[in-house]
């Protein structure tokens, strides 16, 4: 199982970034997958989640800005997100629903601040 994020960056509060999570090693389309991330000093927190139908789950404290979704002809996650505050920023993870937080992959570095 292999789990590759990217995207992450430094952008001013308001703005928008993409992530991606590339995937492999396992059958990405019969997979749900989550979101989660890890601000500094802080544990885990998960965002949320996509299911095999494409139904979706956020946090409160994303919902309304972020949107995950999925190519499973790619086997890549994706999350918008999208009005970000300076309190978004962590470092992202994807990982497979259920087991995330040990399959999860290196992360992607996200920083929201002006």
């Amino acid at each position: 199982v292999q789990l590759v994020e990217s995207g992450g960056g430094l952008v001013q509060p308001g703005g928008s970034l993409r992530l991606s999570c590339l995937t492999s090693g396992f059958i990405f389309s019969s997979s749900a997958m989550t979101w989660a991330r890890q601000a500094p000093g802080k544990g885990l927190e998960w965002v949320s989640d996509i299911y095999r139908s494409g139904s979706t789950n956020y946090a409160d404290s994303v919902k309304g800005r972020f949107t995950i979704s999925r190519d499973n002809a790619k086997n890549t996650v994706y999350l918008q997100m999208n009005s970000l505050k300076p309190e978004d920023t962590a470092v992202y993870y994807c990982g497979i629903w259920g087991t995330w937080r040990r399959t999860r992959g290196q992360g992607t570095q996200v920083t929201v601040s002006s």
